[in-house]
C-alpha cells in the first residue's frame, strides 16, 4: 500500500501527479485546482458581509472564520479568513458578483489575490538588457562606498578598491551591482546631499566606463537617483518605499527605470527603537501595496516594480525570522520580491556571532527564501550566495 503525504508545492507538480497515476483528460480536468489549497485574509468586512460569505463558501464546501459576535450582529465589523481550494474560490467568484455589502469588489480582490499569487514569470528590464527572474535567481552585489556601514564600511571609498570589487562581484555571477553612499544601519544619521552625490557619482561613472553590468543607486534621494541614472545606474533601491522623498517617484518615472519599493518602520535612525506591530505581515503587504499604488499613479510601469520586505529595517529578530517563514504571503502583491538580510543583526543575534562569522547564517536565510518565493538576494557575499541559490533553484526545478 505504501501510504505517504506528498510535499507537492504548486499546480505543475499536481499535474505530474495526475500524470503518473494515469488519469483521464477529462478527470483532470475536473481534478484542476482541487489540490491546491489556500487561506485568504480579508480586513474590516461588515458583519453583513461576513456572514453572507460564510454562508457562500459553505454552500460549496470551503469554510471561513468570523469573530464569534458576527453571527448575532453584535460587531459591527471583523476579519474573515477564507479556507478552501483554488477550485473552492473559482466557485465563489462569480457568485460574489450578485452579492450586495460590497462582495462584488471582494470578489475582484480575491481573484487578483489568486492571479497575484500563481505569478512566476518575471522579467525585469534593466537598461539594454532582460533580466529573467523566471529562469534564475538574480544576485544583487552590495558595493557600500560609505565610511560607516555596518558590516563593509570604509573597505571601498578608494575607487580603484571599489572597481577591483566590482569585477570581483561580476566574475563571481552577480547580475546587479548596488551601489550605496549612506549607512542605513540602526542608529545612523542622514548624510547630506552634497556628500551623497560626491560618494556615489564618480563611481556609478567608473563602473559603467569598465563593465556592462547592471547598477543599481541604493537611494531615497530624488536628486542622488537623478544624477545616477544620467550616469548609467540602470534602477533604484529605495529603503523608504517612496515615501522620505516624494520626488522620487517622479524621477523613477520619468527616467523609466525599475525601482525596489522597501519596507520600513520609522527611520534608520529611530526604527530599531522597540518596533511593534499589530499584524506583521499584514501591515508590511499594507505598506507595499500602498507604495504599488503610488508608484503606479505617479507613472511607474508595473512591470518595473519590485518589493521588499525590508528586513531589519523597524523588525525585531523575532520580526525578521516571521516574515522569511511567511515570505510566500508577498506573492499576493504580484511582484518579483527581493530579500536584503545578509550579515544583518538578526542572524548575530540567534546565532550568537559578530557580523565577520555571519556568512553561513546569511546563506541559510537566501536558502529559505529562495525557496519561500524570493526572485533576488541582495548580499555582500556574491559567489557564495551564487552557488547556494543556483543549487536550491536546480531542487526546486527538480
Amino acid at each position: 500500500m505504501n501510504p505517504r503525504i506528498l510535499t507537492v508545492r504548486d499546480e505543475e507538480e499536481i499535474k505530474e501527479e495526475l500524470e503518473r497515476i494515469g488519469v483521464s483528460e477529462e478527470g483532470k480536468q475536473i481534478l484542476k485546482g482541487k489540490g491546491s489549497f489556500y487561506l485568504i485574509k480579508l480586513e474590516g468586512l461588515s458583519s453583513q458581509a461576513a456572514n453572507l460569505l460564510k454562508q457562500e463558501m459553505l454552500a460549496i464546501g470551503g469554510d471561513v472564520a468570523v469573530k464569534k459576535e458576527v453571527v448575532s450582529f453584535t460587531v459591527k465589523r471583523s476579519d474573515v479568513l477564507l479556507m478552501g481550494t483554488e477550485a473552492h474560490y473559482r466557485k465563489i467568484i462569480p457568485r460574489l458578483r450578485r452579492q450586495p455589502f460590497d462582495l462584488a469588489i471582494v470578489s475582484s480582490q480575491i481573484k487578483q489575490t489568486l492571479d497575484n499569487f500563481k505569478k512566476d514569470n518575471f522579467t525585469i528590464p534593466l537598461g539594454g538588457k532582460i533580466l529573467n527572474l523566471a529562469k534564475k535567481t538574480a544576485i544583487m552585489g552590495i558595493l557600500n562606498v560609505t565610511p560607516d556601514s555596518f558590516y563593509d564600511g570604509g573597505r571601498y571609498t578608494c575607487q580603484d578598491e571599489a572597481l577591483r570589487r566590482v569585477e570581483q562581484m561580476i566574475e563571481e555571477g552577480a547580475d546587479i551591482i548596488d551601489v550605496g553612499g549612506e549607512s542605513t544601519r540602526p542608529g545612523s544619521e542622514r548624510v547630506s546631499l552634497k556628500e551623497e552625490i560626491k560618494r556615489v557619482i564618480p563611481i556609478i561613472e567608473k563602473i559603467r566606463e569598465n563593465f556592462d553590468v547592471p547598477i543599481s543607486i541604493d537611494t531615497y534621494k530624488a536628486e542622488v537617483a537623478r544624477q545616477a541614472i544620467e550616469v548609467g545606474a540602470n534602477m533604484v533601491n529605495d529603503i523608504s518605499g517612496l515615501r522620505f522623498d516624494p520626488k522620487l517617484k517622479k524621477v523613477v518615472a520619468k527616467c523609466d527605470v525599475p525601482v525596489v519599493i522597501t519596507h520600513i518602520k520609522g527611520t534608520p535612525k529611530d526604527m530599531q527603537d522597540n518596533p511593534q506591530y499589530r499584524c506583521l505581515m499584514g501591515e508590511i503587504i499594507s505598506y507595499l501595496r500602498e507604495g504599488i499604488k503610488m508608484a503606479e499613479e505617479a507613472g511607474i510601469s508595473s512591470d518595473k516594480i519590485i518589493i521588499d520586505p525590508g528586513i531589519g529595517f523597524g523588525k525585531t529578530t523575532e520580526h525578521n525570522l516571521r516574515i522569511i517563514k511567511r515570505l510566500p504571503e508577498l506573492k499576493s502583491l504580484g511582484k518579483p520580491i527581493l530579500i536584503g538580510a545578509s550579515r544583518k543583526s538578526f542572524i548575530g543575534n540567534v546565532l550568537k556571532l559578530p557580523v565577520s562569522e555571519r556568512l553561513e547564517g546569511s546563506l541559510a536565510i537566501g536558502s529559505l527564501s529562495v525557496f519561500q518565493g524570493a526572485n533576488i538576494i541582495r548580499t555582500h557575499d556574491v559567489k557564495e550566495t551564487r552557488r547556494v541559490v543556483d543549487l536550491i533553484r536546480a531542487v526546486m526545478k527538480s
